[in-house]
């Protein structure tokens, strides 16, 4: 895939992932933009991981399906996010 679809993948799949999470995650473009292209590389291994039994680090291509297994990996960022800044603070 080349680096324009990764981006596009990023910011929709982080702009989606961003509106369906509850809270502020703050952030600005850049960062919706890793965080789509992070949630794609984690959505993606894990279907991989469901499909074909072995954990492969693959990331999920432009395609509608691929942007829904890209935003569920994002929302899973988010959260891992959350508890790292959590922990961290405490």
């Amino acid at each position: 895939m080349n680096i324009i679809a990764w981006i596009i993948l990023g910011l929709l799949a982080g702009a989606i992932a961003k509106a369906i999470y509850p809270g502020y995650q703050g952030g600005g473009i850049l960062s919706t933009m890793i965080l789509g292209i992070v949630g794609a590389f984690i959505g993606g291994s894990l279907y991989s991981l469901l499909q074909y039994g072995t954990l492969q680090l693959t990331a999920a291509s432009l395609t509608l399906p691929g942007l829904f297994i890209a935003v569920i990996g994002a929302i899973i960022a988010i959260y891992l996010w959350g508890l790292l800044r959590r922990s961290s603070n405490a």
